[in-house]
């Protein structure tokens, strides 16, 4: 019988920083440019991998990971950088799991329903549930090691890993009128978000489009309101991008044999 190959994973951040050692630890490494993108392919733990950077923004994100599927023949596809905490007990500091995606700026009503984008049928798209499931083992491992690391920018109270719903929006959120302002509109629909930032829900769709396995992990660098304390340059690279090379580590070095189960079923209401 002929050997399975391995399959070839994506991660995809906004920012450079957000991927800082990642690509330093790539065995065989090549760079592919494409529409005026610059990706890298190589291999981590003995599985193939694949780093790019989308920029930031909706429409960025989007042409890039359609670009990304057109050239680089990958597999599935994870998406990893830092976003806004706006659910209850979200904390600078703690990891959010997406299980699925929505935009807070979609609005074409009378046409469709508020955040429902049109011809889909649904506001949300579903993360793939294999690598969620993945990415929540990675998530759990990394805070709990995160919090013997005694740096000043997680404070005193030890990270936590979260799950479920995270909404994009080509805004930056940065205030407690506006945060709130997203968290109750959203709740009057039954929905529940964790955390907020600019490019998810554009990949989600992207890779729907393609039935693409997708899922993400976030890193809470603020609270996405007045009382952001931390600098974010320092975080991003001591923490954000820390946990972005542990939590890809361990999702490669723990990689399952079996392909991930691709399912974009709309996301449950009331999540």
């Amino acid at each position: 019988m002929p050997e399975s190959r391995a399959m070839t994973l994506a991660i995809l951040s906004a920012l450079p920083e957000e991927q800082h050692g990642l690509a330093a630890l790539l065995e065989d490494t090549q760079v592919v440019a494409r529409a005026g993108r610059r990706f890298v392919r190589g291999h981590l733990h003995g599985q193939p991998l694949v780093l790019g950077l989308t920029g930031i923004g909706k429409v960025a994100a989007a042409t890039t990971t359609t670009t990304l599927i057109e050239h680089l023949d990958v597999q599935q596809l994870v998406f990893t950088g830092v976003a806004g905490g706006i659910g209850a007990g979200v904390q600078v500091g703690d990891v959010v799991v997406a299980q699925a995606f929505l935009q807070h700026d979609m609005d074409v009503r009378p046409l469709f329903p508020r955040w429902q984008v049109p011809g889909y049928g649904a506001a949300a798209f579903a993360c793939d549930p294999t690598l969620v499931q993945r990415l929540q083992q990675a998530a759990q491992a990394c805070t709990a090691q995160a919090a013997t690391w005694q740096d000043p920018l997680l404070g005193t109270r030890a990270p936590r890993a979260h799950a479920g719903l995270v909404v994009s929006g080509d805004q930056f959120i940065a205030t407690a009128e506006a945060s709130q302002r997203i968290v109750d509109d959203l709740q009057t629909a039954a929905h529940a978000p964790l955390a907020v930032e600019m490019e998810g829900a554009a990949i989600a769709q992207v890779c729907a489009d393609y039935s693409l396995p997708f899922a993400a992990i976030r890193t809470i660098s603020d609270r996405a309101d007045d009382s952001a304390h931390v600098d974010f340059p320092a975080f991003v690279e001591r923490i954000a991008s820390r946990y972005a090379l542990h939590m890809v580590s361990h999702l490669l070095a723990h990689a399952a044999c079996s392909p991930p189960a691709t399912s974009h079923a709309p996301y449950p209401e009331g999540i």
